[in-house]
């Protein structure tokens, strides 16, 4: 929704930059406050190791492995 929001002209929104980068690239939004944003590095999940991990977390997990 804050996508849309900005799309169709209503301010700002703070979003990732993977999921706009179609739309900076094409003009139809514009970085403000560039200056003040630090690069996004990444999730960092920090987690017992010593035990095994609940099935949800372990799915979590494999999921953010896959996506990075």
């Amino acid at each position: 929704m804050l996508l849309q929001a900005a799309l169709d002209g209503f301010g700002i929104a703070y979003l990732f930059e993977d999921g706009v980068r179609a739309h900076l690239e094409a003009g139809t939004l514009v970085r403000v406050l560039e200056d003040w944003c630090d690069p996004f590095p990444g999730y960092h999940l920090y987690y017992p190791s010593r035990r095994e991990p609940e099935p949800a977390l372990a799915v979590l997990v494999d999921a953010l492995r896959y996506r990075g």
